[in-house]
């Protein structure tokens, strides 16, 4: 029998949430905090779930501790949200996650934009093939940072491997994304926003039907807000909501997005649900940026 994938499909067709990593006092990882935050987002109504994102510090964390946070992000959701594993680095690690996400009972896998100073259109096929075929019980979304990627070459992988079935693209060009979805197949895959809110209503108008969060930590409401206008074509709505997380985001997006997972643990510190510690190359805030992000956590949470 053919495996369709509609429920991992309709899950991203949704807010797909990037939960944090929160750390102990230690420098390791949090587990009561993490659960805690991840019952946060379930109670807000999050369903679909990507540990091992980058707000999650996928490339900060050691391949155990990357286990770790699948395994507790799993047997947290249990059946109230589906869950998206990231998986990356070299070949074999990407394989070896995705079969550890398998094993434990996630339903997808997202592949990371392969982190490589020489990538080829063709190798970024095999890449991905090597990945979906080592689990085709799973759901496999790319990852798409290179805008230099056709998307005839998405076409190609997906004749390959049914089982690529969404995409994450996160390339800040909106017509480009218009391009590369009716080449590689607007019909044949979801299309999921992957820089989030701000681009959330110019990608929806070009096809995408989901968007990737890292706010939704913050403010489940106001990500599900967002999402709520753009399925029912309420634009004006919809940048309503752009307008109440544009400061965060552009403190986010600042110098290369270098505080991106930063500005997020700071507004949960200023609200006491998760210490503010990142990993280097992050690092944190300064104190004038620190009161300005408590102050709009403070108005979402009103």
């Amino acid at each position: 029998m053919t495996t369709t994938f509609e429920t991992q499909r309709t899950a991203l067709a949704d807010v797909v949430a990037i939960p944090v990593t929160p750390f102990a006092e230690d420098g390791r990882l949090d587990q009561d905090t993490h659960r805690a935050l991840l019952r946060r987002l379930l109670d807000g109504g999050v369903r679909t779930l990507t540990p091992n994102g980058n707000t999650g510090e996928f490339y900060a964390l050691t391949p155990r501790e990357r286990q770790l946070v699948t395994e507790w992000t799993i047997d947290e959701a249990g059946d109230r949200a589906v869950i998206l594993v990231g998986v990356g680095h070299d070949v074999p690690t990407a394989i070896a996650s995705a079969r550890h996400a398998r094993e434990q009972g996630a339903q997808m896998v997202m592949v990371h934009q392969p982190v490589h100073p020489y990538v080829s259109q063709s190798g970024w096929v095999d890449y991905h093939r090597a990945i979906a075929e080592a689990v085709p019980e799973l759901g496999v979304v790319p990852y798409i940072r290179n805008a230099q990627l056709h998307g005839v070459r998405l076409a190609e992988l997906a004749d390959a491997c049914p089982n690529v079935i969404g995409v994450k693209y996160a390339v800040p060009d909106a017509a480009r994304f218009a391009a590369f979805a009716r080449d590689a197949g607007l019909d044949r895959f979801v299309w999921v926003a992957g820089l989030a809110e701000p681009y959330a209503p110019s990608y929806f108008s070009a096809g995408a039907t989901g968007f990737t969060s890292g706010l939704v930590n913050v403010a489940p409401s106001v990500s599900l807000n967002m999402i709520e206008a753009l399925r029912s074509g309420d634009f004006p709505g919809a940048m309503k909501v752009w307008e109440q997380i544009r400061r965060f985001e552009e403190l986010r997006a600042a110098n290369g997005s270098a505080n991106n997972v930063t500005v997020v643990k700071e507004a949960l510190a200023s609200l006491g649900l998760c210490r503010r510690e990142v990993r280097p190359p992050s690092r944190h805030l300064p104190e004038d940026e620190r009161a300005e992000v408590a102050a709009i956590a403070a108005g979402w949470s009103m």
